[in-house]
């Protein structure tokens, strides 16, 4: 990504790659000056210009932010301060306003989702993608639907496939990491934005993500070093940057698609719907489009059954906030085995609870000033 560095007011802007604990990964903007400025230690500032590589410094934050509650995430620009060029290091002094806001995963100022699938090994899985559709657009963010592994299946396929998604509402793009097919058509989508890549697993995201990104092996090693990690580690989410001067974030927490939104958000999330609500309406505001009267959304749309199988789940996700804001629910969450959380019903709690030993010896004080009387 290209910027300005603001050489007049002493700022160096720069976007944030990785995070680690209390370490952040930062890239500076390059300019087209050339300024040799000294720094507070008396060392000469590297020359940063537009046919360098951009300097990276590994940054903490400053006190005064974590005072004030103002989180550092992946994706963030931000007012570096105080740069150690000798010894690669910085202090983050100030974010910039986020234009964009994903919280899982955790990443700031995405422009758009590339979404990959395979066309075959595995096959292609309509209710899995229309869930990892549906997802993604609640994100509110572009979605690019690319579909890899191609050459496994006739051109007629392909044609009937591509018939299929746009009547979704979506035009996919097919390819090949393999045999190289339409890789480029996909870095021309990239250029100067920060897109993240998601999708199941088994369909390619890391040979593409090996194939966008030149040295993406020798790249994970170097931050993996200077952030000690395991180099294998993927609960992290990283940002690389791409030759088309666009950064890509492989995203391991979006590979399991929840579903997180309201039962009347939910129809907005389909293409294909947002067509007829924008040339009718339903009778009811709150058409939930089940079996209310006078529906224009109910019909004989392919991803109707979908809809009303994820409109369970944003019933009963809406149903459990609701009990959580509630603080005299008598249902509490409770996690059990491998992730998995269910609803349980509470103890009284007043009746369970073990008795203080200071209120224990104010009863006795009583009881025997009672007793004297």
């Amino acid at each position: 990504m290209t910027g300005t560095v603001n050489f007049t007011t002493g700022q160096l802007l720069g976007t944030v790659l990785a995070v680690q604990a209390n370490f952040y990964q930062v890239q500076l903007d390059v300019t087209d000056k050339e300024p040799q400025e000294n720094d507070d230690a008396g060392n000469l500032s590297p020359t940063i210009s537009a046919s360098s590589t951009p300097p990276m410094l590994l940054c903490t934050r400053r006190t005064r932010l974590k005072k004030i509650g103002q989180q550092v995430m992946v994706g963030d620009r931000v007012v570096i301060e105080e740069p150690d060029w000798a010894g690669g290091r910085g202090a983050i002094a100030h974010v910039l306003p986020r234009q964009t806001q994903l919280d899982r995963p955790p990443i700031a100022n995405v422009n758009q989702i590339l979404l990959v699938f395979a066309v075959a090994d595995p096959p292609l899985e309509p209710y899995q993608l229309s869930r990892f559709l549906v997802k993604a657009e609640s994100t509110g963010l572009d979605v690019v639907l690319c579909l890899n592994k191609s050459d496994l299946v006739s051109p007629q396929a392909q044609q009937q496939i591509s018939d299929r998604l746009g009547a979704w509402g979506y035009q996919p793009l097919f390819i090949s990491v393999q045999n190289s097919i339409n890789i480029d058509q996909i870095s021309a989508y990239l250029n100067h934005r920060i897109t993240v890549i998601a999708g199941p697993s088994g369909v390619g995201k890391s040979s593409l993500i090996n194939s966008l990104v030149p040295d993406v092996n020798l790249r994970v090693g170097e931050v993996s070093g200077k952030l000690a990690r395991g180099r294998h580690t993927t609960r992290h989410v990283e940002l690389f940057e791409l030759p088309s001067k666009g950064l890509l974030a492989d995203t391991p927490g979006f590979n399991q698609p929840d579903l997180d939104c309201t039962p009347e958000e939910l129809v907005y999330y389909f293409p294909e719907v947002r067509e007829r609500l924008a040339t009718g309406s339903c009778r009811f505001s709150d058409c939930l489009h089940r079996d209310e009267p006078d529906c224009v959304v109910r019909g004989d749309w392919e991803r109707y059954e979908h809809y009303l199988e994820f409109l369970a789940d944003a019933v009963a996700y809406q149903t459990q906030r609701n009990q959580q804001a509630d603080p005299e629910s008598t249902l509490k969450l409770k996690t059990k085995g491998k992730g998995h959380s269910q609803y349980e019903p509470k103890l009284e709690s007043k009746k369970y609870r073990r008795v203080a030993r200071k209120t224990q010896l104010q009863a006795l004080q009583n009881l025997y000033q009672d007793s004297e009387e």
